[in-house]
């Protein structure tokens, strides 16, 4: 039986004509650009084609660039909140200067402080029992915490530490019934002791008389008396002054600027280290220890 097709030329002379063939039409493309139309037709019948080979690629670029920008924004948003934290620092402790500039002036002899170390804590816990008021912040003694360091947020005094872990420590609220605060009367210096009421949004002032001059709207700042707080920052604002018949002392109450129950970052100071005088000559003899 004859085959249907008959037997060619052998391999290696269809090889020869092949590799002709095809310098041929490379040299027809190069030089006359014969298959300019057919190039373009062949292109787009491919094109499917390399964009479905090519779309694996492109879900995984597009996948971790999604991450990456994702983890980049978060990491710039946390560093930007916390230099603004800060800065709210600054601006607190700008008003009081604004207000004692003129107290300063006549001052000028007197010693100058180095910027206190300061850094941003977030509160991991709060203390469910409703007589204490207390929050647990994710910063301990590995970073330098102690116990009585003094705390803040953006908006005024928060409390103060009361217990330090290696990682973590227990702050108490300036509104615990247990806390007391200095204070001072930012228009006249009048110095109280601001009191915790139990109740996060109030402070009491004890043991004021009747005649003290504290009104209604009065700001009241931390005096820096016993050390414990700088002076300066805001504490809360006179909310009511009250007199009831018979009674020796009135009763006032603050408003603290701090929203404690809203409070997420905290800021955690630290004292100055030393104190050098004006003229730059070396420490002075309160930095030493040495009375006069």
């Amino acid at each position: 039986m004859k085959p249907i097709f008959g037997r060619g030329p052998s391999l290696p002379i269809r090889l020869a004509l092949a590799v002709v063939a095809s310098l041929l039409l490379i040299i027809a493309d190069s030089r006359y650009h014969s298959f300019t139309g057919a190039k373009l037709y062949l292109n787009s019948l491919v094109s499917p084609l390399q964009y479905m080979a090519n779309s694996p690629r492109l879900l995984l670029d597009a996948a971790s660039s999604q991450l990456m920008s994702r983890q980049s924004l978060l990491a710039r948003s946390q560093r930007l909140e916390q230099e603004l934290f800060l800065l709210r620092d600054d601006l607190l402790r700008l008003r009081h200067l604004e207000q004692e500039n003129q107290r300063l002036r006549d001052l000028l002899g007197s010693p100058v402080r180095f910027d206190t170390r300061r850094m941003v804590a977030e509160i991991m816990a709060v203390d469910t029992d409703p007589f204490s008021h207390q929050v647990v912040i994710d910063k301990g003694s590995l970073v330098g915490v102690f116990e009585g360091q003094p705390v803040l947020n953006e908006q005024g005094v928060v409390g103060q530490v009361i217990s330090v872990g290696k990682t973590t420590s227990r702050v108490l609220l300036i509104t615990d019934t247990s806390h007391g605060i200095p204070v001072r009367v930012a228009r006249n210096d009048i110095r109280a002791i601001a009191s915790g009421s139990g109740q996060l949004d109030r402070l009491l002032l004890h043991n004021i008389t009747r005649n003290t001059d504290i009104r209604e709207g009065d700001l009241l700042l931390s005096s820096g008396l016993a050390g414990r707080f700088p002076e300066g920052y805001p504490v809360g604002r006179v909310s009511r002054v009250g007199y009831e018949e018979g009674q020796p002392f009135a009763d006032i109450r603050v408003q603290p600027f701090a929203a404690l129950d809203r409070v997420r970052y905290l800021l955690l100071l630290w004292p100055e280290p030393r104190i050098i005088d004006v003229d730059g000559v070396g420490p002075s003899p309160a930095a030493e220890g040495v009375s006069q």
